[in-house]
């Protein structure tokens, strides 16, 4: 075992030790080191109760004859850190979390990990860690909060607050009702309701294989979800028995698969980048390319907020990941070969599913698209791609075109919809807000749900080189690449440029030729870093590679 190198032997005597310090018996030290990495805090309602969810994990540990020993992971609630400078940390986090994982687990020799998270960042850089380690491991999920209620209607953070902001300003709701709305759209603990970045991921990492059916949607407040967490502490062990490690289940087909559920269900844009890094520490070779020609061939089978009325909890009553699983398998959409942590393959997985609601989980031929809830543009303003969640565009923005009004903050872009600057036909342009640009690159929830809160989402346009949050909606296309910090054409448009939208075509475009695409590029000039010398995102800037390639560091130094 691993960690016989801290645990074994004359040499290990001293390591035993301070073992012995903590209350560990010699008979704990001749069992498996299982890390239960557990990202609790009081910060985030979906880590909020995860003391609980690590309590069954290392029950399950124990009953299996192995030694459970917790350890912290970070985490930021991108809800607070959203709309201000605190959002420049959230991705770059996802780099942290992952190297402080790889840190504790090679400094202590433990012999598998059960990964303990819930939202945005916290998902994927713990199996980006699992993926880098290759170290027998699970991951289970804090699970989705239940939908709130307002007036007899279910809400969410998004429909419920983020976007009632916009709604306020416009002046169709009072102050008054905006706060009761904000006091009831996030009922309990767990990750928000709608398929937004948080349960995408979580949803994904039981199609990538990682994690147990069920994890991405029994709610958290739920006995399942404690009970789910136990058997990730059993399955843990027989993963270190057997020697089963996190690249013999992510394959590239496994990657293929999660892609495949991800635009039948509609998700965060977040995903490419997110389902990117982990590929590329997976040592699994994975492009933009591949998410178009998986999303061509997919039916758009469920729409959840912010797309629609549905919640996660919705998704879980009507068959849950594997109802979609075994839609698409019948299809012959998905490799039903694909191994899972529970010991059962895909096709396994979606023969024991069951169905319950066709309205939630669409039979394919009654789908609301026949192709993904996710596209890749490309064109001269996108060299190297962008990504737009066109499950969430209106029929009407399918196509557009119209003036540019550019601004090289969020912030700017904010207060200028806030304030009516912005007309029908207008592209909101906001940039500077890239891996480097920003740096970070700044999720642009808050000016998305203000167009659409005053009621401009089916005629106006967002590009950005930042990104969005699984909860925006409407004409929003993000990870526009190259980004205007590295000298992308984003960073050369001005005011009034015309912006060409054509979603069924892949294209984005401004109506430029190259020779003044060229002649702009010449005068332009690099700005200086947006951050605070010293400081971790100095770094990060300096090293983040393009969203084109999921915003992982460099390699090559």
């Amino acid at each position: 075992m691993r960690s016989h190198e801290v645990t074994k032997g004359i040499a290990r005597a001293p390591h035993r030790s301070l073992f012995y310090a903590m209350g560990y018996l010699p008979e704990d030290l001749k069992k498996p080191l299982i890390a239960v990495v557990n990202a609790h805090n009081e910060v985030i309602p979906g880590h909020f109760h995860l003391d609980e969810i690590a309590q069954a994990v290392k029950l399950g540990v124990a009953t299996a004859g192995g030694t459970p020993i917790e350890f912290p992971a970070i985490g930021i609630c991108d809800g607070i850190a959203m709309n201000h400078s605190g959002m420049k940390y959230p991705l770059a986090s996802r780099e942290l979390i992952a190297d402080s994982i790889e840190a504790m687990m090679m400094g202590h020799k433990f012999d598998g990990m059960v990964l303990i998270g819930n939202c945005d960042k916290i998902v994927p850089g713990m199996l980006m860690a699992a993926a880098r380690l290759n170290i027998p491991s699970i991951y289970v999920s804090g699970g989705p909060m239940l939908p709130g209620r307002y007036q007899g209607e279910d809400t969410d953070l998004i429909k419920g607050a983020f976007e009632a902001v916009g709604t306020c300003a416009s002046g169709k709701i009072t102050e008054e009702t905006l706060e009761e709305m904000a006091q009831t759209a996030c009922p309990t603990c767990g990750s928000c309701a709608g398929m937004y970045t948080a349960n995408t991921m979580n949803c994904l990492a039981e199609v990538l294989g990682l994690a147990l059916p069920g994890n991405g949607t029994i709610p958290a407040p739920y006995g399942a979800r404690r009970g789910l967490a136990k058997k990730a502490g059993l399955k843990i062990m027989e993963l270190v028995e057997k020697d089963i490690k996190p690249r013999d289940i992510m394959t590239l087909n496994a990657f293929r698969n999660t892609i495949a559920v991800d635009m039948a269900i509609g998700g965060s844009t977040n995903t490419v980048l997110h389902l990117m890094a982990i590929a590329n520490q997976a040592e699994v070779k994975l492009d933009l390319e591949e998410f178009d020609k998986v999303s061509s061939v997919t039916p758009h089978i469920c729409k959840l907020s912010p797309a629609s009325e549905h919640r996660i909890s919705n998704l879980h009553e009507a068959g849950g990941i594997p109802g979609v699983i075994k839609r698409l398998l019948t299809a012959g959409l998905i490799d039903g070969e694909a191994l899972n942590v529970s010991g059962l393959k895909v096709a396994e997985i979606a023969e024991k599913a069951q169905i319950f609601d066709n309205e939630v989980i669409r039979p394919l031929d009654k789908a609301y698209s026949p192709t993904g809830g996710i596209a890749i543009l490309k064109g001269n303003l996108a060299p190297e791609g962008a990504v737009i969640k066109q499950g969430a565009v209106a029929k009407e923005m399918y196509t557009h075109e119209g003036p540019a009004r550019v601004f090289n903050s969020e912030e700017e872009a904010f207060d200028a919809i806030m304030s009516g600057k912005i007309k029908k036909g207008d592209v909101v342009v906001v940039r500077y807000e890239g891996p480097k640009g920003g740096p970070g690159m700044r999720e642009m929830l808050s000016p998305t749900a203000a167009i659409t809160g005053m009621g401009l989402s089916k005629e106006c346009a967002l590009i950005t080189d930042g990104r969005f949050s699984g909860g925006s909606n409407g004409a929003s296309v993000g990870h526009i690449s190259p980004e205007a910090a590295e000298g992308g054409p984003i960073g050369l448009l001005e005011e009034g440029d015309i912006i060409q939208l054509d979603i069924p075509n892949r294209i984005l475009n401004v109506k430029l030729s190259d020779e003044e695409l060229a002649a702009r590029k010449a005068k332009w000039v690099k700005p200086p870093t947006q951050a605070m010398p010293n400081s971790y995102l100095k770094r990060y800037a300096a090293l983040v590679t393009s969203a084109s390639t999921g915003a992982v560091m460099r390699d090559d130094l």
